[in-house]
C-alpha cells in the first residue's frame, strides 16, 4: 500500500511501547495525582498546562509520543506540536488503553486515577 499525505497522529499501545525501547520521546501530559497513581515507565512528565514553558526542553530531532488517561488531553498537544513542525504522535486511548490491552505500568500496584 502507498503512504500517504496524511500521516496518521494516533498511535496504537503496542506500537508506542516498540517507539519508547527505540528511543522516542513519551511524555505523560496529566496532572501530578495522575501521574503517581500510574504511569508508563521511561516516560517524562510535563503536564499539559506546563507544555508550552517545556516545548524547549523537547528534542526536536526525535519523535515525540503524547499521552493522557484516554487521549484527548494528548491530542491537543500532539496537533499543537505537529503543527510547529515536531513529529509529534497521540497514544490512541491513552493510558487506559494501554492497561487494558495488558502492557505495564509503574508502580507494580499502580491504576489509571479517575480525571
Amino acid at each position: 500500500m502507498a503512504p500517504t499525505s496524511e500521516e496518521t497522529t494516533e498511535l496504537e499501545p503496542e506500537r508506542v511501547a516498540e517507539a519508547l525501547a527505540e528511543g522516542w520521546q513519551v511524555v505523560d501530559v496529566r496532572e501530578p495525582y495522575e501521574r503517581e497513581a500510574g504511569r508508563i515507565a521511561g516516560t517524562r512528565h510535563i503536564e499539559l498546562s506546563q507544555l508550552a514553558a517545556e516545548a524547549t526542553t523537547l528534542d526536536r530531532k526525535r519523535p515525540v509520543i503524547f499521552y493522557c488517561r484516554v487521549g484527548n488531553r494528548s491530542a491537543m498537544a500532539t496537533d499543537a506540536f505537529r503543527a510547529s513542525g515536531l513529529r509529534a504522535y497521540n497514544l490512541r486511548g491513552g493510558i487506559t488503553e494501554w492497561v487494558r490491552r495488558g502492557l505495564p505500568i509503574e508502580p507494580a500496584d499502580g491504576h489509571v486515577a479517575a480525571h
